[in-house]
């Protein structure tokens, strides 16, 4: 394996650390304070979505764009409340040991979220040394299924977009890793990530032998684990 030509792309929310629950209970604050029906079905329709996009399926209108930045800054206030109480080391289980095993093999990291708290809640972990590289809902303008933002992290890892593995919990980002031309992990529900081509339960299934499997092009279908 070429320590340089390798890179393995991670998403944050619900791959390395379960932010999902203060994503949705924003959300739902927010939605209850506007008078909207929403509960946690709705909710997982938003997974891997931008913010923006997020509140206009939310919302089911355009309310024009003043109130579309009131009601993005009122939601992101309600999560940083919430992402303040993270503590550093409080990655899902198995999570620390997959990138210190991964980082030993010489695989290239990287961070890939359409979140633009991503840095904050990595900074509130500690890890983010652990990456040499992190894209965010800053630096793109269009959200998954788009590539760009996979797209992005491979530019700045000087790797090769199809060897990359992508390491994902949303439908709509699995769907951006394959757009990419990258070898994907979906992690969760498996009808949900059916595309994937390998499914597992929870992150800490995966190992570095897994991630071998499909960056030397051994496997495509890969065990399902789920």
């Amino acid at each position: 394996m070429s320590e340089s030509k390798q890179g393995v792309i991670f998403d944050l929310d619900g791959v390395i650390v379960d932010t999902a629950v203060f994503h949705y209970q924003a959300w739902k604050k927010l939605a209850d304070e506007l008078g909207i029906s929403f509960d946690e079905p709705a909710n997982e329709k938003l997974r891997g979505i931008p913010r923006r996009e997020s509140l206009l399926a939310l919302m089911g209108f355009n309310p024009g764009e003043e109130k579309i930045r009131e009601y993005m800054d009122r939601k992101n206030v309600y999560y940083l409340e919430m992402v303040k109480t993270i503590k550093s080391g409080e990655m899902l289980p198995g999570v620390g040991n997959l990138l210190a095993e991964l980082k030993s093999q010489g695989y290239k990291l990287a961070l890939a979220s359409s979140s633009k708290n991503a840095r904050l809640v990595l900074e509130k972990l500690g890890i983010t040394p652990v990456f040499e590289a992190i894209v965010d809902g800053n630096e793109t303008t269009k959200g998954k299924p788009d590539p760009e933002l996979f797209l992005k992290a491979a530019l700045k890892l000087d790797v090769l977009p199809s060897d990359c593995l992508v390491v994902e919990d949303a439908e709509s980002g699995i769907a951006a890793g394959i757009a990419a031309g990258m070898h994907t992990i979906g992690v969760g529900n498996p009808q949900a990530l059916a595309r994937a081509d390998c499914i597992v339960s929870r992150t800490a299934q995966i190992d570095s032998a897994m991630v071998r499997e499909f960056l030397l092009g051994d496997s495509k279908s890969g065990p399902d684990a789920g």
